[in-house]
């Protein structure tokens, strides 16, 4: 099932669900017990939101070999943790604002885990019981602040460096998936998330040992090499194999 968060003209957001085109309201929590209406809505007549509202976003650095290899640094041997803040998420088709603190703004196409039910202490085996499904993201990233600052926080957590959507697929299989990204078209990255060092129930059984992860929770699996530079005007699209595509343009702040 596809879950999307919507608007249509100027009602409150509702969580529904996609089949063939159309929408049909969910209603109830789509994190317990809910039913869903026929789907009657066309999606050209919704806005599509940021199909989740999470507590934290947290981002998994350098999950790639050769990411890591083309800003010259080491192969991780536990996953490197960061966090993006909640208020940098906007919608799908949203602007990614480029901040005047910043020269040089670059795409991060990833997968996205979207957390279904409280968890603590998982083990790698048990971490899918807990995964509501999966989305696309951008960790859009501020890289010569990364680069100027001991750590990331001000390069990852600017307004608008948080896009995701736009939709949740609960029946996604993460295993062997292709992740693309292009910038106006142009093929900027690709790789399959086999390519990932951690997966995506290893990832989720190490942070679950740290923190409590809630339902609407975000975890940002990691970006493959060819992540490059974002200029206003430019349309940035990220692409992922039977999942779907989120694109957003790119404007100066």
């Amino acid at each position: 099932m596809r879950i999307v968060r919507y608007q249509v003209n100027n009602a409150p957001p509702r969580y529904g669900w996609l089949s063939e085109g159309l929408i049909g309201e969910i209603k109830g929590d789509i994190f317990g017990e809910y039913r869903r209406e026929e789907a009657t809505i066309p999606l050209d007549d919704a806005h599509l939101l940021a199909p989740a509202c999470p507590s934290k976003i947290v981002c998994v650095g350098r999950n790639y070999a050769a990411h890591a290899r083309e800003h010259n640094a080491e192969v991780p041997k536990v996953p490197i943790l960061f966090m993006k803040p909640p208020s940098a998420i906007i919608n799908p088709g949203d602007p990614i604002l480029l901040p005047p603190q910043s020269q040089q703004v670059e795409h991060e196409g990833e997968l996205v885990v979207v957390i279904g039910k409280r968890a603590r202490h998982l083990t790698p085996e048990g971490a899918k019981d807990y995964i509501l499904g999966y989305t696309i993201g951008n960790d859009v990233t501020a890289r010569d602040l990364q680069r100027l600052d001991n750590q990331w926080t001000r390069a990852k957590g600017f307004d608008t460096f948080c896009p995701f959507g736009p939709w949740i697929d609960t029946d996604f299989d993460p295993s062997d998936a292709v992740i693309t990204c292009r910038v106006n078209g142009q093929l900027r990255q690709m790789a399959s998330t086999r390519d990932m060092i951690f997966n995506v129930g290893s990832l989720l059984a190490f942070i679950s040992s740290i923190m409590t992860l809630e339902p609407g929770d975000l975890i940002f699996t990691g970006t493959p090499a060819g992540v490059g530079p974002l200029h206003e005007g430019d349309v940035v699209e990220v692409e992922i194999e039977g999942l779907g595509k989120l694109s957003n343009p790119v404007k100066a702040a």
